[in-house]
């Protein structure tokens, strides 16, 4: 049973619970706390307001010690705000977090809320069937280095990458019936 922790800061927390709790020999945990986040085998980190859930990591002191996991080789998905939070530039505002992914994004890329929208994309990597997208004022990667693997793009735009153990999207496949990016990213933790 693979310890699967969602950061329970700010955000689509239980969301992320609901979609994990889906799936087998998976057990989601909200994690607040240094000594929480050391007993997990993985880490999401949801969307909502980066500045918020980096201002919670500082305040927490959680940063060191997210940092720390991450760079140990601990699979850490963060998705829309998690996005921001895990990259080490962005090219909108100078405010940094765990800066732990070599991606370049842009924050509040495709506008402001009323902007938001759905899609679905074919994507065989990840899925068979067609997977639904859910884009809510979401940030897109600008630049990607190179030891970046480009997973998907929605109108040229990265909307999903990996670094080794780390996985970045746009969009919010927790607010969605599809299970597929949750697999995938629990299979990076069996991988790991």
């Amino acid at each position: 049973m693979k310890k699967v922790g969602v950061l329970g800061l700010q955000g689509a927390v239980s969301e992320h619970v609901d979609r994990l709790a889906k799936l087998e020999n998976v057990k989601p945990l909200v994690v607040k706390y240094k000594n929480e986040i050391e007993a997990v085998d993985a880490l999401i980190i949801p969307g909502g307001e980066s500045t918020a859930i980096g201002k919670l990591l500082a305040d927490f002191e959680l940063t060191s010690t997210l940092k720390s996991r991450i760079l140990s080789g601990m699979p850490v998905w963060g998705t829309c705000a998690g996005m921001i939070i895990l990259a080490k530039k962005l090219c909108n505002d100078e405010r940094r977090h765990l800066e732990v992914m070599d991606i370049e994004v842009m924050r509040n890329g495709y506008g402001r809320q009323i902007d938001s929208f759905s899609t679905t994309v074919n994507l065989p990597e990840l899925s068979a069937n067609e997977i639904p997208l859910v884009f809510i004022r979401a940030p897109y990667v600008v630049n990607a280095a190179p030891n970046v693997k480009v997973l998907l793009r929605v109108n040229d735009k990265i909307v999903a990458c990996r670094q080794e153990n780390m996985l970045a999207t746009s969009f919010h496949p927790e607010l969605t019936e599809d299970l597929s990016f949750h697999k995938y990213f629990v299979d990076l933790i069996k991988a790991s």
